[in-house]
């Protein structure tokens, strides 16, 4: 983007005519219209003076001006700020002198707000949150977030529309900072990309039953999906399809990858699933089985694959042993290579060993480790050997 934002100065200077047109580009790539903002002010720095009534206000709340200055001093030269009044309704929120300063710090644009629409949001955002003192602290972690206040008709309907699908208030609030975009799109969307979901779900063989509570575990495992379109959901599906998977096998990589799989390109599925029929010499069926097994075959790009591959063979695996346990492509190099050389420490030789050893969590191989640490660890007890019993 910083490049992109170059090009534009380069219009500028050279294209004058083409400035609007970039400015929209850049404004559909932002999430928020900070950028554009932030471009038109920078650009009058030189034609204005900064507002002292604002650096007045911000220097009384202990606010780092110069902080200001050097990353969003566009801020302070607008004409009408609302330090005072943001600083006042934070702190009837429970905000102490501290906070204030620091969410100013974080997030300047904070002062361009009106009050009214910051009391809305405040409101809103209480809708989903247990009470003020942890609303203060979301705040203060994702400022930026909570003072998005043109989205505030599109979040009302979206927190509205998830606490009706059944989302807990807990899920819902994590979502409003983990996941922000998806309360910027029109509810609309929203419920017409869950409605795809759900009517694939059922399709692919999925229980009426269960139907509710795999949609709310989906949203609350991976809510970027709804920021796919109901296009690229159908186009994954008839790319499994095509490739024979059947429907209990779709909807076990649906289970185990989430929104995920709707995310995955289908001209790099295509290459991954090539490289590794290529590799392990295996047929169309066996290729399905192994991807079932291990969806890192289906969702790294080859040349990410052929990385792996290659660190694995260079440690003395072999590619029998990568065909029996797949999921060990499912971590980087570096992290297989410390583990193998951690296990080769106690003298476990993982080439004649189990390569499950070094596949799973962090805390599922240190857990593994220690089992085989304890193990080597242990004395064999002798049966015949005489006892030495002190007196």
């Amino acid at each position: 983007m910083a490049h992109s934002a170059s090009n534009l100065m380069h219009l500028m200077k050279f294209q004058p005519f083409m400035l609007l047109p970039a400015l929209s580009a850049l404004q559909n790539q932002r999430k928020n219209r900070n950028f554009v903002q932030h471009f038109r002010y920078t650009t009058e720095v030189t034609l204005k003076e900064e507002n002292k009534i604002t650096a007045e206000s911000l220097y009384e709340l202990s606010v780092d001006i110069k902080k200001i200055r050097r990353l969003k001093p566009w801020v302070l030269y607008k004409e009408v700020t609302y330090a005072k009044e943001t600083a006042k309704i934070l702190h009837e929120m429970g905000a102490d002198r501290s906070d204030i300063t620091y969410i100013f710090e974080r997030c300047p644009e904070a002062i361009l707000c009106r009050p009214t629409s910051i009391s809305c949001q405040r409101d809103l955002w209480l809708s989903v949150c247990p009470n003020e003192k942890q609303l203060v602290e979301l705040i203060k972690r994702f400022p930026e977030t909570f003072f998005t206040i043109e989205h505030y008709e599109k979040q009302k309907s979206n927190i509205t529309f998830f606490k009706d699908l059944g989302l807990k208030n807990t899920i819902i609030s994590r979502l409003l900072t983990s996941a922000p975009n998806i309360f910027y799109n029109p509810v609309e969307k929203n419920k017409h990309m869950i409605e795809t979901l759900q009517s694939n779900y059922l399709r692919l063989g999925g229980s009426q039953e269960n139907v509710k509570t795999w949609i709310l575990k989906l949203l609350s495992q991976d809510p970027f999906i709804l920021l796919n379109s109901p296009v690229s959901v159908q186009e994954n599906l008839k790319f499994f399809q095509k490739h024979d998977f059947t429907d209990l096998e779709i909807l076990s990589l649906l289970s185990r990858l989430k929104g995920f799989i709707f995310q995955l390109n289908t001209v790099t599925m295509q290459n991954s699933m090539l490289f590794s029929k290529s590799v392990f010499k295996c047929s169309v069926q066996e290729l399905r089985k192994l991807i079932i097994k291990c969806p890192a075959l289906l969702y790294n790009s080859a040349p990410v694959l052929e990385e792996r591959l290659e660190g694995l063979l260079k440690a003395g695996i072999s590619v029998g042993q990568i065909k029996d346990t797949p999921a060990v492509l499912e971590l980087a190099p570096e992290i297989v290579q410390y583990r193998i050389k951690k296990l080769d420490a106690i003298g476990y030789d993982i080439r004649r060993g189990n390569l499950e050893n070094v596949t799973g969590t962090k805390k599922e191989f240190e857990a593994t480790y220690g089992k085989i640490q304890a193990k080597r660890e242990r004395p064999i007890f002798n049966p015949v050997a005489p006892l030495h019993i002190e007196d």
